[in-house]
């Protein structure tokens, strides 16, 4: 079995998705399922567009975790420093509601 990826401490130092706090490797094949080869591709992205793409995609809908962590990811690949994913549930429950 592979050994995990070192998360990365900064946006700048991620060279595989697996790097990026928060993502493992179920999340790095679903974000290879929306076209995100790289983790520079997140950047600039809507987590929650992606979180709704994920959804048609897999033909489910998917838990809310998800868009937690999606946006966790977006958000440190724009720079911000490295949070759990569920410091982001608060936000989202404020701003996208039930999902």
């Amino acid at each position: 079995m592979a050994a995990a990826a070192a998360k990365a401490r900064h946006c700048e130092d991620c060279a595989s998705l697996e790097q990026i706090p928060n993502i493992g490797p179920a999340m790095a094949a679903d974000l290879r399922l929306l076209g995100i080869q790289t983790p520079q591709q997140l950047r600039g992205r809507d987590a929650f567009v992606l979180y709704q793409q994920l959804c048609v995609i897999t033909e489910q809908r998917q838990d809310p975790c998800v868009l937690d962590t999606l946006m966790a990811a977006v958000d440190f690949m724009r720079g911000a420093p490295a949070k759990p994913w569920w410091h982001y549930t608060a936000e989202r429950k404020l701003v996208y509601g039930q999902v």
